[in-house]
């Protein structure tokens, strides 16, 4: 082929590729009723018994045809209480089935298998030979009645097997139970005569509250009193308030409960240190508000933002506070409880991952550390204006491992009260920047190299300083010098042992 053919041939193939639509489906998802109708297995090997045990979780009369099936065969059709039908395939056997699944391990005679379904307008699939499937079957999440199916269209399966995985921990066990349980109490819901958005505020309160948290611990007769509780209160009542720590920047690090919160919130009120992409997590017709608050640089007062908190409450709305870390530290969440106690607002406190653990795993730094420390201590380096050394300091001095938030502008004169107090200029440290972010970055050096700490690259970057012995135990590839150089190794040498 010349050059002329070759590329003319691969414009074809090019503008081809263009007319098919990526963003479109190649497949329709739909569920198929197989309730007490027949679904057909041909085949005896081990793709067959894998999809056997898969079609055991319906309520479908299974059938397996085969002439011969192997041990996991036999103890599968026991399980799933499955007919089995000891010869080959006959045309007639699919004449009634709502599904066909061929799994003879062999091309021609799965071939023949989809031949003969198609004959009779019956779907068929072909276990891994997408080119012979009229259907494709998904990645399923039974928490029956309800179901969630994830599917590829074949071209990444162990992405859909972790797709799976995801949702399996999104949705508890007793999901169906909860399903069940609504669908009981819907005709109460319609004989009060509420309206269309009085249902559905209902229902909002109905899964974000006691009645669904009930059925998922199992209190069936809690869930039943809550719910009737429930549809006696005045829709119009007050709104509710949830604290939700948001972690230390990554978005896989936000905890589930904050995740459904945060999807369900009218009005979202996020701090600075809260990335947009976790903001973004809100739905689309949430107010979005900005209460960041940074050194030198507040867009609202505290007492602005409990003032609003309340506001938004009294309106009926379900209002998120969004913080960075955990609410409860160093997160300012004791004046707004106390705003929404004093004001009765109802309210929930959503914990985060604060930024000393997030950090310390990320650089895999023990907090503490059999035989060098047996205590961690979160602190802020701002209570060393006074005269007085805090006692967070002179638990450094016995060895704990103290985390000191926001300390950058302080670094220095930590450093240096800790040394004029006792603690060894040479005692390890880390400062860690960006935690849970792309541009993270980690430092470590000693108690005299803190002083390097207000540098022009970084001096911008929130910082969390770790001082103790167990810092000696970095991940020191991760890692760049405070100083000229790291001059320890690692105490974690021989642990193992």
């Amino acid at each position: 082929m010349d050059f002329q053919t070759q590329n003319t041939a691969t414009c074809e193939a090019g503008q081809a590729f263009n007319a098919h639509d990526a963003s479109k489906l190649d497949v329709f998802p739909a569920f198929v009723k197989v309730a007490g109708k027949s679904v057909v297995i041909v085949g005896g090997g081990e793709e067959a018994v894998a999809k056997l045990r898969l079609l055991s979780e319906t309520n479908a009369r299974l059938v397996v045809i085969a002439p011969e099936i192997n041990a996991s065969m036999r103890t599968a059709i026991v399980a799933a209480n499955a007919q089995w039908i000891e010869r080959d395939f006959q045309f007639e056997d699919f004449a009634d089935a709502a599904l066909v699944f061929t799994a003879q391990e062999d091309e021609t005679l799965d071939s023949s298998a989809v031949e003969a379904a198609r004959m009779v307008g019956v779907p068929v699939n072909a276990v891994d030979k997408p080119h012979l499937c009229d259907f494709i079957t998904p990645s399923i999440v039974n928490r029956a009645p309800v179901v969630v199916a994830v599917s590829t269209n074949g071209t990444a399966p162990v992405l859909a097997r972790r797709l799976k995985a995801s949702i399996e921990k999104l949705l508890p066990s007793r999901t169906g139970a909860l399903a069940r349980f609504a669908d009981a109490f819907r005709g109460a819901v319609t004989r009060t005569g509420k309206d269309g958005r009085e249902r559905r505020l209902f229902w909002e309160r109905f899964f974000d509250g006691e009645p669904a948290a009930a059925v998922l611990d199992g209190d069936m007769g809690k869930a039943c009193h809550s719910a009737r509780e429930l549809l006696s209160q005045d829709e119009d009542g007050q709104g509710f308030v949830s604290l939700i720590g948001a972690g230390p920047g990554a978005e896989d690090l936000l905890t589930l409960r904050a995740h459904r919160v945060l999807q369900n919130a009218d009005v979202v009120m996020h701090d600075a240190l809260v990335p947009d992409e976790i903001v973004r997590m809100s739905r689309r017709d949430a107010e979005v508000i900005s209460v960041g608050k940074r050194k030198g640089c507040h867009s609202k007062s505290q007492a602005e933002i409990n003032t609003l908190l309340v506001e938004k409450a009294k309106q009926g709305l379900k209002v998120v506070r969004l913080k960075s870390g955990d609410p409860m530290i160093f997160g300012r969440a004791g004046e707004e409880i106390a705003t929404m106690r004093a004001n009765d607002v109802s309210y929930e406190i959503i914990p985060g991952v604060t930024s000393a653990l997030a950090g310390a795993a990320e650089a895999e730094i023990p907090l503490t550390l059999r035989g060098t420390a047996s205590s961690a201590v979160f602190t802020t380096g701002h209570d060393l204006k006074g005269d007085l050394l805090p006692d967070w300091a002179n638990l450094a001095l016995s060895g704990a491992t103290i985390s000191v938030y926001m300390g950058r502008t302080v670094a220095r004169e930590t450093a240096q009260r800790l040394q004029d107090a006792g603690l060894h200029s040479t005692t390890p440290v880390a400062v860690l920047e960006n935690i849970g972010r792309r541009d993270a970055r980690r430092q470590v050096g000693t108690l005299a190299d803190l002083q390097n700490l207000a540098d022009e690259k970084s001096k911008t970057a929130a910082a969390l300083i770790i001082i103790g012995e167990a810092v000696a135990g970095i991940n020191l590839n991760k890692c760049e010098p405070l100083g000229s150089e790291i001059k320890f190794s690692s105490t974690l040498e021989g642990l193992a042992a």
